[in-house]
């Protein structure tokens, strides 16, 4: 009659394979991106634009650029 070999315990063979800094340096950079907090619009107070470097959202980008657009193509009063 063949024994069963004792059931070995396959998490603390994975968790030896990987160093437990790294593990927990792993966890704190998942966390950070989980709590982070969009910051708020300076003209209207909802959600930034991620690429706005003004602080302002998607919309109120979008209308600076049309008004300066606009003010461009302006002529210019002749006296």
């Amino acid at each position: 009659m063949k024994r069963k070999r004792p059931p070995s315990d396959p998490p603390a063979a994975i968790q030896a394979a990987v160093p437990e800094a790294i593990l927990e340096q792993a966890r704190r950079a998942i966390e950070t991106d989980r709590l982070k907090t969009p910051a708020k619009c300076t003209v209207c107070g909802e959600e930034c634009a991620p690429n706005s470097g003004e602080g302002l959202c998607w919309v109120c980008r979008r209308l600076k650029l049309s008004a300066w657009r606009d003010a461009d193509s302006q002529m210019p009063a002749q006296e």
